[in-house]
């Protein structure tokens, strides 16, 4: 057990929406920046903790893309936050799990003393990568931001239970984004396939990967944890598609303990877990003593799983 404890939570789901028959997806104005959102979800967060900026000592960023190459989406967020304080700030990057991956990070930083109190937040702008010309994914994603106040909890019984990641890297071009950075960088914008800047996915072969990886995956970290299924209160996994249900019921999560709102949020990116987790928290769905899986999967192609006592 990794002691810790979320001391608050936040979240940003912009007004607009557009319907694609009876699903909804959240699309970010075009007034409001990335920045906006990532910074609004921390404001809520610490306000929900009752504390400022200035008493966090690690803020960490995971989103899956970022605002700018350099510096990094944390040291914004900072910004936007105080100028003052004593924080450092860094990102972490696993796509759509990146949240789960910095949970796992703070756990050990704070079970270590290294830090107090750390700011994770989490939140992608996906429509503004989408190619329409991809009507699965062009109706498939949401944007949103969520993040946490985590603490070292005084409870032995609160915090990381267990956690497990990996990635095969067989599938690392089934999702991606090509452009923008070293491999092709914006000055050759001009020359380069103007689809390298934009979201490409082979969804038929990214779901017959997971559907190949997971269950192995799972099975080996319920059986090294020792957390069984009748243990876990409510799992939430990333909100990847249509077919996670289908995915979740092939794995063994019970219909009635997990979260599935493809159809009312869509893929919310980074935000997706996080944002789900605090929608839990705030209908009183989940509360102290719960245990909670956090899952997904990722580009990569990666897969995630945290197990989380709140």
């Amino acid at each position: 057990m990794r002691s810790c404890e979320i001391a608050g939570w936040g979240t940003v789901l912009p007004e607009r929406t557009v319907r694609f028959g009876e699903e909804v997806r959240y699309r970010i104005e075009d007034h409001v920046s990335h920045l906006d959102m990532l910074a609004g979800a921390c404001e809520k967060a610490l306000g929900h903790a009752g504390i400022s900026a200035d008493d966090v000592d690690l803020v960490l960023g995971a989103s899956a893309a970022g605002i700018q190459p350099i510096p990094c989406t944390a040291a914004l967020v900072l910004e936007r936050l105080t100028l003052t304080g004593h924080a450092a700030a860094f990102d972490v990057n696993s796509t759509c799990t990146s949240f789960i991956t910095a949970l796992d990070m703070a756990s050990h930083l704070l079970e270590s003393g290294a830090h107090e109190t750390i700011l994770v937040f989490s939140g992608d702008v996906g429509s503004r990568f989408l190619n329409i010309e991809q009507r699965e994914s062009h109706q498939l994603f949401s944007d949103a931001a969520a993040a946490v106040v985590l603490r070292r909890s005084e409870d032995p019984e609160q915090g990381v239970i267990a956690s497990a990641q990996r990635t095969w890297p067989a599938y690392a071009h089934d999702t991606e984004i090509r452009g923008g950075l070293s491999r092709s960088p914006a000055q050759n914008y001009a020359d380069a396939d103007p689809a390298d800047y934009l979201f490409d996915m082979d969804g038929r072969r990214a779901l017959l990967a997971m559907m190949r990886v997971l269950p192995e995956f799972f099975a080996a970290f319920h059986a090294s944890s020792g957390i069984a299924h009748d243990d876990v209160a409510l799992w939430i996994p990333h909100q990847a598609s249509a077919a996670l249900g289908p995915m979740l019921d092939r794995i063994g999560v019970p219909a009635d303990r997990r979260i599935d709102e493809v159809s009312a949020f869509g893929n919310m990116v980074s935000a997706s877990v996080p944002f789900m987790l605090a929608r839990a928290l705030d209908a009183g769905r989940i509360g102290r003593g719960d245990t909670v899986i956090l899952c997904g999967t990722a580009a990569g192609l990666t897969a995630n799983v945290l197990a989380l006592r709140l």
